[in-house]
């Protein structure tokens, strides 16, 4: 038995995501988490800015989740959601058919925002060919979209930088920028042929917080509606308040015929995800054949617990009305950021709702930015938790950080910042 302690010994059985090892060879060993604080192995406490990766909505360790998480698991652990239901999982789809934009009928559960992408994507696919419209194969997507790992939601995110060298195993794609000429222009460019556009509405995420406006969405829907195609928005990040609101969708006053959901649905703390269709999407899959039957499905789908916590968030959303706290929050951080994105390293400061990026001057951009690296090691010597994408600092931070807080987060951002410029620029002779 290894008698190292066990954040020692991560390094010898753990293989993190998104982690070059050879590279990054420390981690944060967290050991407990309350508010919007990690509290690490040697007793450090670190402010958690980025959600855990977006999804901690209300704050860790909440005490309606948790009392929520404790009941249902002494009542219903799990069951088979194929041919069985439970409570917490009618209970959930109610109430986010309540909040989704209306004409959103059914809700059909997985487990990651990846998956929730994956039902998407199948169901527009066969709705077109349960309909007899053979040869809709195709689907459009924004340049620089994300929208997770899985086979089918790398086909739909673009193949830069994440999945060039699985480029031979995914289907194809068109892309398009975020305006309605381009959309209208590959819409009419492969008419009759197109399934579905999908689009991160309002933000691209893993794209370095990318912004367009909701007119684009009011065009997008206006456009797919046009020419027979599925709108798909993938709210994974977005949802649940992230933008100022329930739904990002709710900014353009539009109803896509599916809606993605994840992260903080289940508040954040237990994988959980749902894909919000259209009764004609639902209906497509009915028939006394057997075959018509949507064959997707998961073993943890609409998992009790999992259910359970996302009812309670649900509930502390409307009691505390977090999409107002998540923007008041950004704006926060923002007015701390106003002044030091004068600075000639700042090329860019921009806010949606509760989520800041500021992005940093640099002679290359993206994922793989020479900044980044220089970004990266700061963020380690931080007491804020921050995660850069390329030359992009970013905060998102729970609904439950304090003014101080955000101040702290806003000072964080400053500083790694400015020591990342520092060390990359070339030093001066004398």
């Amino acid at each position: 038995m290894n008698q190292a302690s066990w954040e020692t010994r991560d390094a010898e059985v753990c293989w993190h995501p998104y982690t070059q090892h050879a590279l990054d060879r420390e981690t944060l060993p967290v050991v407990r988490a309350s508010g919007a604080w990690l509290e690490l192995a040697d007793g450090r406490r670190v402010l958690d800015a980025i959600s855990s990766w977006w999804a901690i909505l209300h704050g860790h360790a909440h005490p309606k989740i948790v009392s929520a998480i404790q009941q249902q698991a002494e009542k219903l652990d799990h069951v088979l959601f194929a041919g069985c239901t439970h409570e917490p999982a009618v209970k959930l789809a109610e109430g986010l058919l309540e909040l989704a934009p209306q004409g959103l009928s059914k809700v059909f559960y997985s487990d990651s925002g990846a998956t929730s992408v994956e039902v998407a994507l199948k169901a527009a696919y066969l709705t077109h060919l349960r309909q007899g419209k053979k040869g809709r194969n195709i689907f459009l997507a924004l340049h620089g979209s994300y929208h997770g790992d899985t086979v089918g939601a790398m086909s739909v995110s673009d193949p830069q930088p994440f999945f060039q060298d699985l480029a031979q195993l995914l289907f194809q794609v068109e892309r398009v920028s975020p305006n309605a000429d381009s959309l209208r222009q590959t819409l009419e460019a492969h008419a009759g042929k197109v399934a579905g556009f999908i689009v991160e509405p309002l933000i691209q995420g893993a794209a370095g917080m990318v912004m367009h406006p909701p007119s684009f969405l009011k065009e997008a829907r206006k456009l797919c509606t046009e020419h027979g195609v599925f709108l798909i928005a993938d709210e994974v990040a977005t949802g649940f308040g992230r933008t100022g609101t329930v739904f990002a969708c709710d900014q353009a006053s539009i109803t896509p015929d599916l809606l993605c959901l994840a992260k903080g649905l289940s508040g954040g703390v237990l994988p959980l995800a749902a894909t919000l269709a259209t009764e004609e999407i639902y209906e497509s899959f009915l028939s006394d054949d057997r075959a018509s039957t949507f064959f997707h499905g998961h073993t943890f789908t609409a998992n009790p617990i999992a259910c359970a916590a996302g009812c309670a968030s649900l509930e502390i959303l409307k009691e505390e009305n977090t999409p107002r706290k998540l923007d008041a929050i950004g704006a926060c951080i923002e007015n701390h950021l106003v002044n030091f994105a004068k600075e000639i390293c700042v090329a860019d400061l921009r806010r949606l709702g509760g989520i800041v990026a500021l992005e940093i001057s640099a002679p290359d951009s993206g994922y793989f930015a020479k900044l980044g690296d220089a970004l990266r090691a700061a963020c380690k010597a931080s007491n804020v938790l921050l995660r850069p994408s390329g030359n992009v600092l970013y905060a998102i931070p729970p609904s439950c950080t304090t003014p101080e807080e955000c101040k702290l987060i806003a000072d964080a951002m400053k500083d790694v910042a400015m020591h990342a410029v520092k060390n990359i620029s070339p030093q001066k002779t004398p």
